[in-house]
């Protein structure tokens, strides 16, 4: 495990979290889109309250995550979904547990009551940390999305989520 701090995310961090975010799509087992956002798009999409980085000692990035919420209608303010990623060189050292830890703590003090993603299942790495995180698989949604950059094949997502014991 590697002494990490979280701390959120600012502007200033957007080239790394960016580069992050464009190194985890292209192992083809992290999302549909085939590139990161600017960060003006990034900032737009996130809620502010809820996005962190995590650092090493020196201060650089190792990974993030951020939320968006699920639907502008007042019977949803308590689900959001999030992302996080973490550089293939901290990976299988804490980091994402620390990052998800974190935002699990900041929804909870906001009153958010749902957390929920999907993820490959291919991701086994990030299904085992979200399910250590206290996140449940809800179910697979079979060939939900094409992935277009990778063989414009149709992909399976399975949907987690992670309910407040507290709200």
């Amino acid at each position: 495990m590697t002494l990490v701090t979280v701390r959120p995310m600012r502007a200033a961090d957007a080239g790394r979290v960016l580069a992050i975010y464009q190194t985890g799509l292209d192992t083809g087992n992290a999302g549909f889109e085939p590139s990161a956002p600017d960060w003006a798009a990034f900032d737009a999409a996130k809620l502010p309250g809820h996005r962190f980085v995590a650092v090493d000692s020196a201060g650089a990035v190792l990974g993030w995550v951020a939320v968006s919420a699920v639907s502008a209608r007042a019977v949803y303010a308590g689900v959001v979904e999030h992302s996080v990623y973490v550089d293939p060189a901290a990976q299988r050292r804490g980091v994402g547990r620390a990052l998800l830890d974190a935002l699990i703590a900041s929804t909870e003090a906001a009153g958010i009551w749902t957390i929920q993603s999907g993820v490959f299942p291919e991701n086994t790495a990030s299904l085992a940390v979200h399910r250590a995180a206290g996140f449940r698989e809800v179910g697979v949604r079979e060939r939900i999305g094409r992935h277009r950059n990778f063989g414009n094949r149709w992909r399976d997502v399975v949907f987690i989520e992670r309910r407040s014991p507290h709200i």
